[in-house]
Formats: structure tokens, C-alpha cells, sequence
């Protein structure tokens, strides 16, 4: 009986040290982060997402001299084939406007494409908190943010998610 009890303990101590939910909604201050359009614009998070208001949107931070990113171009143009309906929005840490700019055409990257002026010191990069790309998030038709952090374009969740 005392075995069982200790399982029990040791099953609740690791299940309220399980970490947070991931946040369905954007905070205030990541959707009015700013970014940069391919025409040298400024437009602010939430102005991005109103752009594709009722659809399902793919997001995709990634950088041109990643090469985890680039191995991952392949999956998402797959993605892209599979799910034509969905907006896929690019969200550049490149370190450079013109390497950005550069590396779209290299890689025929396509979608709708933003500049991270700040890089990883912004609110938005904060609020995602990336520790590595590429990142994929998906934002379904409500817009609420359904798959938060995954590393790879062929992820189940993500998959799953793209499927409803």
C-alpha cells in the first residue's frame, strides 16, 4: 500500500511541475510589434494576422543562412502543395534586409514575407520566446493559435492541426 501511495505522490509532483499551456492567443504587445515589408514598410503584428483574417495561417520564423531552415523549405512547399488554402507567412531573423530580400529569391521562398527589424530583442520574439529556428506556428480560422512551437514543417501536430 505505501508503494502505491508513493507512486501516486511522485505521479501528482510530476504532473503539477508540468509546464504551462501554450498561450492560444497573441499578448497585446506582440501583436503590436512592428515589422518590416518586402517594400520597406512598417506594419504591425496584428495588421499581418488582419490580412489573412478567416483563414488559416502558417507561420514560419526562419533566416536564409540557417540551414536547418533551408532543409526545411523542402517540407514546406509540401505543406504548400497539400494546403494551398492556408496564408503561409514568413517571419525573417536574417540579419540584414538585403540578405533577407536575397534569400527569398534564392530559395523561392513563397508566401507573404516580414523583416524582423529587432531580431530576437523585440516583443513579439519575446512573447514566442524562440530558442531555435526554423519555428512553425499555426493560427487557425479564429485566430487563435493552435500548434505554438514546433521545429519541424512535418510534425505531427502540425499536420493534425492543418487537417481540420
Amino acid at each position: 500500500m505505501k508503494k502505491i501511495i508513493v507512486l501516486f505522490v511522485i505521479f501528482l509532483t510530476v504532473l503539477s511541475c508540468k509546464s504551462k499551456d501554450a498561450p492560444t492567443k497573441f499578448s497585446q504587445e506582440a501583436l503590436n510589434d512592428t515589422f518590416v515589408t518586402l517594400d520597406g514598410n512598417s506594419i504591425a503584428f496584428k495588421d499581418i494576422l488582419e490580412t489573412h483574417k478567416d483563414k488559416t495561417i502558417l507561420i514560419d520564423i526562419w533566416a536564409s543562412w540557417c540551414s536547418d531552415c533551408l532543409k526545411g523549405m523542402k517540407k514546406v512547399k509540401v505543406l504548400q502543395a497539400n494546403y494551398p488554402d492556408v496564408a503561409y507567412v514568413f517571419l525573417s531573423l536574417d540579419r540584414g534586409k538585403e540578405a533577407w530580400r536575397k534569400g527569398i529569391k534564392k530559395y523561392h521562398v513563397e508566401g507573404d514575407h516580414y523583416y524582423m527589424p529587432s531580431g530576437k530583442k523585440c516583443d513579439f520574439a519575446d512573447f514566442v520566446n524562440i530558442s531555435w529556428i526554423p519555428r512553425y506556428m499555426l493560427i487557425n480560422k479564429a485566430g487563435e493559435i493552435v500548434v505554438f512551437n514546433v521545429i519541424e514543417a512535418d510534425d505531427n501536430k502540425l499536420i493534425e492541426a492543418l487537417k481540420k
